[in-house]
Order: C-alpha cells, then structure tokens, then sequence
C-alpha cells in the first residue's frame, strides 16, 4: 500500500480517511495522483502565458488602460499548472475491499466521492498521458464538470504513475468483493431452501 505524501495537506487528508471509511472496510492500495505529469500536461499555458506576460510588459504604455486584464489572463496561464500541482497534492485515491474513493481537501473543501465495485464499467480503462503515467477509468456517464472526468463522462483516477498495476489492483479487489458477494447470496438461498 503506497503511502501519502509528506506535505502540509497530509495530516488532513488521513483525518479525512479515517471519517470516510465505513466499519470493516480495509484499504487495498492508497495513491495520490502524480502532480508534477499532470503539471506537464499543461505546460503549454507556460508557452503561451510567458511571452503574454512579456508583451504586455513592453506594450504598457501604447495598451494603456488594457494593461491591466491582460496581463492578470497572463498571471494566470502562467498559474494553472501550479494550481493544479496543489490540487493533487490534496487529492488521495483509495481502493478498499467495498469501493473506490476519491477524497479531496482543496482549497477547504473536503470532498468525498466513492464508487461501489457494481457502479464500475465491466473493463478498466487507461489513457497514457505520457511521461510513465496515465488515467484509470473506470466508470462512464458521469459529470463532465468533475475533476475526475475527462470531457466524455469518463471518471477515475486521474495521473497515476504505474496505471497498469492499480488497474490489477482494482480488478483483484473487484474480484474479490464478487466472488465473497456470491458466497453470501449462495448462504442466504441455501439457508431460505432448508427453511422452506
């Protein structure tokens, strides 16, 4: 099981899953996303937010009273990818025996969002986004607005280093929950026969 970060958001970010764990739930893998690829992605705010920056700067005088919006569109295209980089740093993702979670306690939010193993697609998906790290999907139809969600609906955990792993991770613990769920529903229906 991968640990948390050591940063000033950890000691929220394990209260958080402390409260958010259910009795008996076990935690199978915790992770958090890979701030520095997901910066990256971005980066090309910085290609375009510098030299925005740069000419305003030098347009100051002929801009006049324009200088001003400009150069804070500038600020914050410069200010996205890091923006983001501390988004993650308050982000942990958990797998457990029941669920996976996705707790967030940015910017004084704390945010809970869970997904029971029979809410998942049949398959896992991964996008690599480049530089050893990807996305896991795992389920569809959601919110484009959440941060979990790419613009088609596709929610899971965004910028894991080592996709393909966590993926096995989650399918075993799926796995698992389905087979320990069948033995139960097999018990239940043999008890009901005997009882018949």
């Amino acid at each position: 099981m991968n640990g948390i970060h050591a940063t000033p958001f950890s000691a929220g970010l394990e209260r958080l899953r402390a409260e958010s764990l259910q009795d008996g739930e076990r935690v199978i893998w915790q992770g958090q996303p890979d701030g520095v690829a997901h910066m990256m992605m971005w980066r090309y705010l910085w290609w375009i937010g510098f030299p925005w920056l740069l000419l305003t700067a030098i347009g100051f005088d002929w801009i006049g009273g324009a200088a001003q919006p400009l150069a804070m569109l500038g600020v914050a295209m410069v200010a996205a990818p890091l923006v983001m980089l501390l988004q993650d740093l308050q982000t942990l993702y958990l797998i457990t025996d029941r669920r996976a979670l996705i707790l967030r306690t940015a910017w004084g939010r704390r945010t809970v969002s869970q997904t029971s193993f029979q809410a998942m697609d049949p398959d896992c998906e991964i996008l690599d986004i480049g530089r050893g790290a990807g996305h896991l999907n795992f389920a569809s139809g959601r919110s484009t607005r959440s941060p979990d969600a790419d613009y088609t609906g596709r929610y899971g955990f965004r910028c894991l280093r080592e996709a393909p792993r966590i993926r096995e991770i989650l399918e075993g613990a799926r796995t698992g929950a389905m087979r320990q769920h069948g033995k139960k529903v097999a018990a239940l229906t043999g008890a009901a026969m005997r009882n018949a």
